[in-house]
């Protein structure tokens, strides 16, 4: 295990740090007498310790005098960039004060002591910088000599303190000691089985297992291997690792496939044409194990002729876009899983104990909490059990559970575990090495919102903007990176984009380390705040589950925090107005009340603000003092209305209130910088024309809108929801907006359905995402084929004729479709084939009533993965006779979900159509599509839910009838388009429409699942 492990975040402070004394060279604080001069010398000096640090930071261990060095200057680092901003925050903020022209203002401020003051910092800084410089000559620390040939050669020759490679044992394993594989290695045995039966089975094909390190690729792949093996004329196991070396990989192939002749001296075009010649007419199956890169892949596939004799290649790789790109032409993707609750507890008696099926009830609680902890990772289960071997003592379970989370990379008996977490670690680039270790800063099992944490990393300083992409689109490529790496997981995938994530606890374990070792984040339980470290804290996590308030240290420890994360109750924490305070999130905050931010405004360099807490109503005015604030979120809170003092941040780019929460007349126009505003409400009729005021924000790119206006029956109320469906169409033409959200809250807005037909985006409108929910629409507008950026697209359709089919399927680059419809024009839904929807990923679709059937045809949506329907079957006539629907049509499926409702009065999340033996519709249907699925070459995952249907069998012809006489002849027209006849029906007794009170229930279910995440439905500003 490395004792002294160098992260990115040291470069990460350097980088920062050299930008803004570059920049603070163009400005006119350099024209101060001898400023510009100590300046240029920062730059100089710091750079060649830049480049130094670069280097440091792919080694895995330093010396103890080297990592010193490395401490003492991250830390100086902080200082400078601190006094630089203190110094630039000073001057502005004396500026605001003064009048006249900026050379009068440099005069008087020459003279200010603060001035003074920032000059001795600089100075009494730069003697440490000299200090530190010639440290660094005096005791040689890092050889940067010519033939140091890179930062690759130090990764190379320190790059692991392990003597053995931590992987070898998953080659050896002995396989009564294997648990949960048997699923995952007839799953690939099956798909490489099955393959051969096509007709282009003769083909080369490739199956990429993908998974986290430690969930146990390798073992899986080196089990299907030896099973497999013998179905080939030759076959080999290879791995690849995380420094490649490609002429040793080929080498390793020529041998396991039997060529004998000496290769030594070959070169990698001598190599490749050996094993082409040796291949061409043999059927071979090669295991290439742990690709990091799809670089070194390139070269290794040139030796893999595709000779059609039924060949196949298995990799394994931890990195989700290497595994579909080796897979692109014609494989498969094996995404690795979890083990099971009840495999881990197998596994973790098995090793700990060399039996699974004695009783250990004297250990309490303890193997479930460390199990859950391990949330099925087979390295963490097998680690633990290891230091847990033969040791039946209650207590040592307890200190074994209390490590994980804070110290368990430490411990020696978790060396192996550590190497491989290591690996993938230290394959991430140093630019995305801060924003994983930033991840520390939050508790066990939780849900870290996209936008939230991509938010914080923007105004920590991490992201920088690139040409072509503003700061938030790099962090979402940075977030998904990691993703693809397999280093936190992905939470609640809505629309093909991540909206959360989390960490895995033994990930995090490693990472908190990591963090504590770099001074890069504090992490401290308000119940002990002991802090020993040497260093100043930079970044603050408090976790306060007493009741009682807590007060936390001396100014002086907190002058120079960067970042300040509390959860749970109010923590008193006093801090100076000249700390560089950038962060400050209360999200759990939940005591905390309005006089504790009354000095808020003190905090000049604050970029990102949560809150939350019932208690709180109200912001002070002197939020508008925060000139720097990027972010703020306020949601959960009960402020009434915002100050008028919030049209002063001019730097706002991010605003998250509660639908409820007002904004004063005339401010909205005035906030020029805003790039997001979601759950924006419009609760009178009065307040409709500030959407007006939207139009003259030019940045404004994301947008969400929540109506809670009452309209009342007749003309009046029909004019007064056309008005203001009609300013927000408006914003189509009028802003730049690349996403809309226009909802609205209960129920009773349904009686004045949206004229969408009437909207006139502009040619160039550049909507990405438009989804207009819970408000019903007449038809789909011509004008929406041909909006070419639009990717996302949610809809409730009255009612679905063909020619709305049509114009959906005209949208060139959509890829998710949500529609929601009581019916079909002539009871049927029809998509028809070869044409249209090329593009389709995702397609949801729920019918509210009974009458249509649906039918996909062949050669529909080609290029459809997932695909989730909602329909009611009491009878076959609900859908009009159709069965399987069409389904074995999408021949790119990948996942189906269906929910059936019916008489039914139970609820059956998980059904299975096999084990159900009631004979009736929903059955019949369910074994109808289940069998379709079955049929598709990608064997697809099926999921079926049985639910009580939220009202009983009608045609949803009766139901426009009734609705049309309940809104005195609303619909007239309309029913004459969709082809319905007009009959007279019964009023419902209450005077609503029964399309009202029918999703009513269904609605309310949705509305208590985003109160439950009400501060997760928003994140992620670009979903």
């Amino acid at each position: 295990m490395a004792t002294a492990a160098v992260v990115g975040v040291t470069t990460g402070v350097m980088n920062p740090l050299l930008s803004k004394l570059t920049k603070l060279l163009e400005e006119e604080y350099a024209k101060f007498k001898g400023v510009r001069k100590q300046i240029m010398f920062l730059i100089d000096e710091l750079s060649a310790m830049s480049a130094t640090l670069e280097m440091l930071a792919d080694a895995e261990e330093l010396n103890p005098q080297t990592r010193k060095w490395r401490d003492k200057l991250r830390e100086l680092a902080y200082d400078l960039e601190d006094c630089i901003d203190a110094f630039m925050v000073r001057v502005d903020h004396e500026h605001d004060g003064h009048s006249g022209f900026i050379k009068r203002f440099f005069r008087k401020l020459k003279k200010l002591k603060p001035r003074h003051e920032i000059a001795k910092q600089i100075q009494d800084l730069k003697a440490s910088v000299i200090e530190a410089s010639e440290r660094h000559k005096r005791y040689q620390l890092v050889d940067i000599s010519s033939n140091f040939e890179s930062k690759k050669n130090i990764s190379s020759n320190s790059r692991s303190t392990c003597a053995v490679d931590p992987r070898l044992s998953a080659l050896y394993v002995e396989i009564d000691k294997l648990v949960g594989i048997d699923g995952p290695k007839k799953y690939i045995t099956e798909w490489l089985t099955m393959e051969t039966k096509k007709a282009s089975s003769s083909e080369l094909k490739v199956l990429s297992i993908v998974g986290c390190g430690g969930l146990g690729k390798t073992t899986l792949a080196n089990q299907v291997y030896k099973d497999v093996k013998s179905q080939f004329s030759c076959a080999v196991f290879v791995s690849v690792s995380r420094t490649p070396d490609v002429r040793k990989v080929l080498r390793g192939i020529a041998k396991g496939v039997g060529i004998t002749s000496n290769m030594l001296d070959d070169d990698e075009k001598e190599l490749i044409d050996t094993l082409r010649e040796h291949l061409q007419d043999k059927r071979y199956l090669i295991v290439i194990d742990d690709v990091w890169d799809a670089k070194p892949w390139e070269t290794i596939k040139l030796a893999l002729m595709n000779n059609d004799c039924g060949s196949r290649v298995i990799t394994t790789t931890r990195s989700n876009d290497v595994a579909s790109y080796l897979s692109s032409q014609g494989g498969n993707v094996y995404q690795m899983k979890s083990l099971s609750f009840v495999d881990s507890k197998r596994l973790l008696f098995k090793r700990a104990f060399g039996s699974a099926s004695l009783c250990y009830t004297h250990l309490g609680t303890a193997p479930d909490e460390i199990l859950r902890k391990c949330d099925g990772l087979p390295l963490a289960i097998i680690t633990i059990s290891s230091m847990l071997a033969d040791q039946h003592a209650k207590g040592e379970w307890d200190s074994v559970l209390n490590d994980i989370g804070s110290s368990l990379a430490k411990n020696p008996g978790a060396e192996n575990m550590t190497a491989i977490l290591s690996m993938s670690y230290f394959d991430i680039p140093h630019h995305l090495r801060s924003c994983l270790l930033y991840l520390s800063v939050f508790l066990e099992d939780h849900k870290i919102e996209k936008q939230c944490l991509i938010s914080r990393w923007i105004a920590e300083g991490f992201i920088h903007k690139e040409k072509g992409q503003n700061e938030y689109e790099i962090g979402e490529r940075y977030f998904n990176d990691l993703i693809n790496r397999s280093m936190i997981q992905p939470v609640r995938v809505k629309y093909g984009q991540v909206k959360a994530c989390q960490v895995h606890d033994i990930i995090l374990d490693y990472i908190k380390c990591k963090a504590a070792e770099e001074n890069f984040v504090t992490s401290l339980d308000a119940a002990k705040p002991v802090y020993t470290s040497e260093y100043k804290v930079r970044r603050l996590c408090v976790s306060n589950d007493n009741e009682e308030n807590v007060t936390l240290w001396a100014d002086q420890i907190l002058s120079h925090v960067r970042s300040v994360t509390i959860f749970g109750e109010p923590v008193k924490i006093s801090l100076l107005p000249s700390t560089p305070l950038r962060v400050l999130d209360l999200r759990e905050h939940y005591g905390m009340q309005n006089h504790h931010l009354a000095s808020i405004g003190k905090l000049f360099n604050l970029k990102y603000l949560r809150l939350c807490s019932c208690f709180k109503t109200g912001l002070p005015e002197t939020v508008g003092e925060l000139h720097h604030l990027q972010t703020l979120d306020v949601r959960g809170t009960r402020i009434i209305e915002l100050p008028r003092t919030i049209m002063e941040l001019q730097q706002l780019t991010r605003l998250y209130v509660d639908w409820d929460t007002r904004f004063p007349e005339g401010t909205i126009g005035k906030m020029h910088s805003l790039e997001e505003l979601r759950r924006y409400g419009v609760q009178s009729y009065g307040q409709v024309k500030s959407i007006q005021e939207f139009s003259k924000l030019t940045k404004l790119r994301t947008l969400k809108i929540i109506r809670d206006v009452y309209t009342p029956n007749g003309s009046e109320g029909r004019s007064q929801a056309e008005r203001i469906h009609s300013y927000v169409g408006n914003l189509l033409s009028s802003c730049n907006l690349h996403h809309l959200i226009y909802t609205k809250r209960g129920y009773f807005h349904r009686k004045y359905p949206l004229p969408l037909h009437s909207w006139h985006p502009a040619a160039s409108c550049s909507i990405r995402k438009l989804c207009i929910e819970t408000i019903p629409i007449y038809r789909v507008p011509n004008w929406m084929g041909s909006l070419v950026n639009l990717s996302v697209l949610k809809l409730f359709i009255i009612c679905v004729r063909p020619e709305d089919v049509e114009i959906l399927g005209e949208i060139p680059s959509l890829l998710f479709l949500n529609l929601v419809t009581t019916g079909g024009t002539g009871g049927r839904i029809v998509f028809p084939g070869n044409s249209g929807f090329r593009s389709l990923k995702y397609f949801s679709l729920r019918i509210d009533k009974c009458g249509t059937s649906l039918e996909f045809e062949a050669g529909s949506m080609p290029k459809l993965e997932h695909v989730k329907l909602e329909f009611s079957a009491h009878d076959m006539e609900c859908l009009n006779g159709a069965s399987s629907l069409g389904i074995q049509h999408l021949s790119s499926l990948n996942k189906a979900e269906i929910e059936i409702g019916s008489d039914w009065h139970e609820y059956d999340v998980d059904y299975n159509p096999a084990e159900d033996d009631h004979d009736d519709t929903a059955r019949c249907i369910s074994r109808a599509i289940k069998a379709a699925i079955e049929s598709l070459p990608n064997r697809p995952t099926a999921s079926f839910r049985r639910v009580h249907s939220y009202s009983y069998c009608e045609d949803f012809e009766s139901l426009l009838r009734r609705w049309n006489q309940n809104q005195e002849g609303l619909l007239n027209e309309w029913l004459k388009l969709w082809q319905i006849r007009e009959e007279q029906a019964d009023q419902t007794t209450d005077g609503e429409t029964e399309l009202e009170d029918e999703t009513h229930e269904k609605e309310e279910e949705e509305q208590t699942g985003e109160k439950e995440v009400a501060h997760q439905e928003d994140s992620g500003s670009s979903n």
